[in-house]
C-alpha cells in the first residue's frame, strides 16, 4: 500500500505503477491487463494539469480516453483482447473505438516519456525547449496547423522548474529519479503496445 502522505506526489505514482506494468510485459508470462494500465495511465492526469495551457489540449485528449479503456476494462481482461475484439467488429479506426483510443493513450505516454528526458538533459529554470521538443516529436505530426499553433503559444506559460518542483512535491534529486524510472518503465509498455498493433498489422501512424 501506498503512503497516506505520498497521495498528493504524483510523479512517485506514476513511476510505481509504470515500474509494475513493464515488469509484466518483461516477464512474458502473461498479458498486460487493461485494468492496471488504465489506472496507471489515470495516474498522469494530475500531472498533465501541473504542466498549465501548454498541455491542455493533451489532457482534454488523453483523459477521456483513458476513461474509456477504464470502461472497457470491466468487460474486456487483457490488451490484445481488447484490440481483437474492435478487429471482430471491423470498427478498430473507428472514432471512439477502443483501439483508437488506446494507440492515441499510448501516443500520450510517449510524449510524457520524451518530455522527461528533456528535462534531464536540460539545465537551468524552463521547460519551453523540453516540452517544445517532445511535442515536435511526439504530436505535432499528429496535429493540424491551428493545433500546433494554440500549443506553440501556451508553451510560453510552463511552470518553471521550481513551480514544477512544487507542485509535484519534490526536489531535485527525488525527481530525477522518479523522472529515469518513468522514462525506462514506459518505454517497455509503449513498445509492447506499439508491437500489439504491427503484430495485427495494423499500423500505428493513424
Amino acid at each position: 500500500m501506498a503512503d497516506p502522505g505520498e497521495d498528493d506526489k504524483p510523479l512517485r505514482k506514476i513511476a510505481q505503477s509504470f515500474k509494475e506494468l513493464a515488469a509484466a510485459v518483461n516477464s512474458q508470462t502473461a498479458d498486460v491487463e487493461v485494468a492496471p494500465f488504465s489506472h496507471a495511465c489515470s495516474l498522469v492526469f494530475p500531472l498533465l494539469g501541473c504542466l498549465g495551457i501548454a498541455f491542455k489540449f493533451a489532457e482534454m485528449d488523453f483523459v477521456p480516453k483513458v476513461h474509456d479503456l477504464t470502461d472497457a476494462s470491466k468487460s474486456i481482461k487483457t490488451l490484445p483482447a481488447l484490440l481483437d475484439h474492435d478487429m471482430e467488429r471491423n470498427c478498430v479506426r473507428k472514432v471512439g473505438s477502443h483501439s483508437r483510443n488506446l494507440l492515441r493513450v499510448n501516443r500520450g505516454l510517449d510524449v510524457v516519456r520524451v518530455l522527461f528526458e528533456q528535462i534531464l538533459e536540460s539545465e537551468g529554470d524552463s521547460f519551453k525547449d523540453a516540452a517544445s521538443k517532445a511535442y515536435a516529436q511526439v504530436l505535432a505530426p499528429h496535429h493540424g496547423w491551428a493545433i500546433r499553433k494554440a500549443v506553440a503559444a501556451g508553451m510560453y506559460a510552463l511552470p518553471t522548474r521550481a513551480q514544477l518542483l512544487k507542485k509535484v512535491k519534490e526536489d531535485e534529486n527525488s525527481v530525477k529519479t522518479y523522472l529515469r524510472d518513468y522514462i525506462v518503465a514506459s518505454e517497455a509498455v509503449i513498445l509492447y503496445i506499439n508491437g500489439l498493433f504491427l503484430s495485427r498489422e495494423l499500423g500505428i501512424e493513424w
